[in-house]
């Protein structure tokens, strides 16, 4: 009975090691890139999984900067447009201007909007942007720099009160969906791309670590470990827009989610479950 009742210590080890692994994968359900077990997950979980989070975050970015340019932006250019005179264009890549020059359209923290057809530098702002409209073209001065652009001799284009302020008052809220839209697109696609150049490094990093990855799921995986950074930038956005940060620490901030991709993408592998011992005496660098 004894014999029946009890098999040899060996048989019973390992059955309950499979058992112990199984609930350790069970636990580790892909639901949250916010953690490096969380990021590492995605690597065993369907593709379905990653994509929906993924929507998720650029739907969520997207709606940061739709609230950002609505509150910070957007009143700056209505005022700009309450300032125009009613007569004005541009047309064979020249502005056909007739009102004062330098003049200040409209000038907020973030933005201002401004006329100088020389660009003789008499109509700086204080605020973090300003768009400088010139004879020949436009000029967008920052903290970082300027940028300097000459106006399309294709271009048509009303500047006056009469035309523009009816046309942004039926526009401003497609503009805004547009954008918006324009971010989800451009994210997913960037994350799917830098998804496809960084998983070669989380695969050799499982690799050597003797880690459980396939070469499918370090995409997963640094699809996933891409999530946090876009997060971080989300609450830059938000700082930014309440005031406590400037365009120099937003620009800083932006550096930093690049830099938090990359230590998701180190450190998650580690995360994933070991190979079994008889995988690794196979794997000659172990």
């Amino acid at each position: 009975m004894s014999a029946a009742g009890s098999g040899p210590p060996g048989n019973a080890g390992s059955c309950a090691e499979p058992a112990r692994s199984a609930s350790d994968e069970r636990a580790q359900i892909a639901w949250q890139p916010l953690t490096p077990r969380g990021v590492a997950a995605f690597a065993n979980a369907p593709l379905g999984r990653l994509l929906v989070v993924q929507l998720i975050v650029a739907l969520l970015t997207a709606g940061t900067v739709i609230w950002f340019l609505h509150r910070c932006w957007f009143p700056t250019i209505s005022d700009a447009i309450r300032g125009l005179p009613t007569q004005g264009e541009i047309h064979l890549g020249r502005l056909d201007w007739t009102g004062p020059s330098p003049a200040c359209l409209a000038e907020g923290r973030f933005l201002a909007i401004t006329v100088d057809l020389g660009h003789t530098g008499q109509a700086r702002s204080t605020a973090q942007v300003q768009v400088e409209f010139g004879q020949a073209g436009m000029k967008c001065y920052t903290l970082l720099g300027s940028l300097q652009g000459a106006y399309s001799p294709r271009w048509a284009v009303a500047f006056n009160r009469t035309e523009l302020w009816p046309w942004w008052g039926a526009w401003a809220p497609a503009i805004l969906a547009i954008l918006g839209g324009l971010v989800v697109v451009t994210l997913l696609s960037s994350w799917a791309c830098l998804a496809t150049l960084y998983c070669l490094p989380a695969w050799l990093i499982g690799f050597f670590a003797n880690r459980r990855c396939s070469l499918g799921g370090s995409w997963r995986l640094a699809g996933a470990a891409l999530m946090p950074g876009a997060l971080w930038m989300c609450v830059g956005i938000i700082l930014y827009g309440l005031g406590l940060l400037d365009l120099v620490r937003l620009a800083a901030a932006s550096a930093a989610h690049l830099l938090a991709g990359w230590v998701y993408l180190l450190v998650s592998p580690l995360c994933l479950p070991r190979l079994p011992t008889a995988a690794v005496k196979d794997n000659p660098f172990a």
